[in-house]
């Protein structure tokens, strides 16, 4: 696999998750808890051996390309990621922005090939985990199940609400709404700090624009708007949300 040959093999570990994984923000929340040996211990069943890598992913490299065949599931550790479909002019429609704890795609449970492409947005680190052994796992493990059925129910969520987004939505709402959704996935990791949210924000206008379906200068306009306001504040590498109440007012203006 072409993409591959970018990335860096950190660790080997035929094991279910070490601890020092727990250590992650959002263990909690997807699969990475539920498939530890804690878990399987506390539902009194022998572990099964999940196997796993871990790579390395520079900021802007190819971590998986549409249409590769794949036998495993890749979860992201750290960092930030995109999942990008390629038009045939060369355009892009971001269809969401991949945070610590996700899933590249739920879909790579049950099929081997992705449907759009992933990009790593910063540096990004992710495990692999072997299909077969987790759709194995999932089926003795009711936990791993329910977090990975939540997963796809997340996943489905985000993508309706994008194309509500893209098909209805003003400009000011769907930029406020991807701020929004961003600073509360983060949240829930507990990566937002302070009263007035403040969160890593690694996005350029460009990748705001792809995910909006708006161009970079209309994105620009929109959020200088938002700052002359006093909604929001960006710096080289966060956001904060100074007016959270008006702030959710022009996100969910219908």
């Amino acid at each position: 696999m072409t993409a591959r040959l970018e990335l860096r093999k950190i660790e080997t570990n035929p094991v279910p998750i070490e601890l020092a994984c727990a250590l992650c923000p959002a263990f909690e929340l997807n699969i990475c808890e539920a498939a530890s040996g804690a878990t399987w211990a506390a539902a009194r069943k022998k572990p099964i051996a999940i196997h796993q890598t871990a790579y390395v992913a520079p900021a802007r490299k190819i971590v998986c390309r549409e249409h590769d065949l794949h036998d495993v599931v890749p979860v992201i550790c750290d960092g930030w990621a995109a999942s990008v479909a390629m038009l045939s002019d060369s355009s892009r429609q971001i269809l969401s922005f991949l945070l610590p704890g996700d899933l590249i795609s739920t879909a790579l449970l049950f099929e081997p090939r992705a449907h759009f492409q992933v990009e790593a947005i910063t540096d990004v680190s992710y495990r692999v985990f072997r299909r077969a052994e987790l759709k194995a796992a999932m089926l003795n493990n009711p936990a791993l199940l329910e977090n990975l059925s939540r997963a796809w129910s997340e996943e489905k969520t985000r993508s309706d609400q994008l194309i509500v987004d893209l098909g209805r939505r003003t400009a000011d709402e769907r930029i406020a709404r991807l701020i929004l959704s961003l600073a509360e996935r983060l949240a829930r990791r507990g990566m937002t700090k302070g009263e007035a949210t403040e969160f890593e924000f690694p996005l350029r206008q460009h990748h705001i624009a792809d995910a909006t379906g708006l161009t970079p200068v209309h994105v620009s306009k929109v959020l200088s708007e938002f700052r002359r306001r006093g909604l929001i504040r960006i710096s080289e590498r966060s956001l904060t949300i100074l007016d959270q109440k008006n702030f959710h007012r022009i996100a969910h203006t219908r």
